[in-house]
């Protein structure tokens, strides 16, 4: 880990023609992979509409299998993400990708609430690592002043995993429902899921370790990209993950994006719910309204990365998005019943939120080297995960007390503050490279 003094990062206007090739080889993989494990965060808040009734569920139940997904994916995600420095990428996403298709799929078997439960656990576990590990690996081809646009690229994959996701879930959910005896919720996880284990094979065959196994670069592109990358790096060393631990900026990071996901992943799972208790019936409009925010959230997210890039600043441009999206879930909350205007807040809120997660990864990539970044990568995220775990949880425990929406979002906007706040008082020193 290094202690420059540094606390910017050199502002670049564009990427050159080294670095849009490795984007078109890579991102579009990537961000396709990405998109179907967000999925599993998505299909669940439009499966629980006909689930809940099928099989039996309470809004806290319901709650808390959303949020042990998170459980499972903390307490695996760190090793698995030293185990990929280890073993290269390519094995770690393929062996993430099967396991984690084949129990999505699983969940059209759910019969009750302990299968609900214990399928949503695994799915955690067997997920573990992939958005960290893709985070980490992003390293390996672009240099710290870049990494903003690529990681967002890549993270896009949540809103619009969202976006698309919703329609399609609500289209299969209602067009497939009592096929072949199943419903329709049924045959979403079928569907959604399949893919992931096909899409695994893919990987296997185009994905490359490293640069240096990547046979699409010539002799001199691997040169120059070591070169680009190599200054301000040090050796990884089990030494340096310990560091990690004893870092007070490495947990003001992490107590930050706690908060940061907590609020956005609440807001995904009961996005569907929320439109369903302003007055809409209908399936297929609450999937067509889910995916309003998130086709705003796709759009500030390259808006607000590429201005980051282009300034070299990141610690402000993840903060005040972050703020802005708890003032907007503010509005939400407080205009229940008004259903244009409490669109409208969400859509803010999601756009920001979103946002600032994109930039928020390029803070830690550029500050943490070898070891220490992969451990830190997913040390960072496993404690934020635990903010995806807790506020689903709580949210559904608050509706089932109150009967409302309205103390569950207060939660969310406290959250969401607290994370901006957090994030602009952490100052990094950062790697010069």
């Amino acid at each position: 880990m290094s202690h420059s003094t540094d606390v910017g990062e050199r502002p670049v206007t564009r990427q050159d023609g080294l670095y849009r090739k490795i984007s078109r080889k890579l991102l579009p993989l990537l961000l396709v992979c990405y998109t179907f494990a967000a999925l599993d965060r998505v299909n669940i808040g439009f499966a629980k509409l006909q689930m809940s009734e099928d099989i039996g569920i309470s809004e806290a139940v319901y709650g808390l299998g959303a949020g042990i997904f998170f459980l499972g994916y903390v307490l695996f995600e760190v090793p698995s993400n030293l185990l990929l420095a280890r073993i290269g990428t390519r094995r770690t996403i393929v062996r993430i990708m099967v396991l984690w298709g084949l129990t999505s799929s699983a969940m059209m078997f759910v019969n009750d609430t302990t299968s609900f439960l214990v399928l949503r656990f695994l799915l955690g576990v067997f997920e573990a690592g992939f958005a960290p590990g893709i985070i980490f690996y992003l390293g390996f081809w672009y240099p710290s002043r870049l990494l903003a646009t690529p990681m967002t690229v890549f993270m896009l994959a949540g809103p619009l995993s969202a976006m698309v996701g919703g329609p399609v879930s609500t289209w299969i959910m209602t067009g497939m429902d009592g096929v072949g005896g199943l419903s329709g919720w049924q045959w979403m996880f079928l569907l959604e899921g399949v893919p992931t284990v096909l899409l695994a094979f893919v990987v296997y065959k185009a994905l490359a370790d490293s640069p240096a196994q990547a046979r699409w670069l010539d002799e001199h592109e691997k040169s120059r990209l070591a070169r680009d990358l190599g200054a301000g790096t040090t050796s990884g060393t089990e030494h340096e993950f310990r560091q990690v631990l004893r870092d007070p900026r490495v947990y003001g990071l992490a107590v930050s994006y706690f908060c940061l996901i907590g609020g956005m992943y609440a807001a995904i799972f009961w996005l569907p719910t929320i439109l369903a208790g302003n007055g809409v019936e209908s399936l297929t409009t609450i999937g067509l309204l889910s995916a309003v925010p998130y086709a705003a959230a796709i759009l500030a997210m390259l808006v607000v990365s590429r201005r980051s890039d282009r300034s070299g600043e990141r610690r402000l441009h993840s903060a005040i998005p972050a703020i802005l999206s708890g003032l907007a879930m503010a509005v939400a909350a407080f205009s229940s019943g008004n259903l244009p205007l409490s669109l409208l807040a969400l859509t803010i809120s999601t756009a920001c939120s979103w946002s600032a997660y994109a930039v928020f990864w390029s803070m830690p990539s550029a500050y943490l080297s070898g070891t220490a970044a992969a451990g830190g990568i997913a040390f960072i995220n496993s404690i934020g995960l635990l903010g995806g775990f807790l506020s689903p949880m709580l949210l559904g425990h608050l509706k089932d007390g109150t009967g409302s929406d309205v103390p569950g979002l207060l939660v969310l906007v406290g959250m969401l503050l607290a994370s901006g706040i957090g994030i602009a008082l952490t100052r990094l020193p950062v790697r010069a490279r």
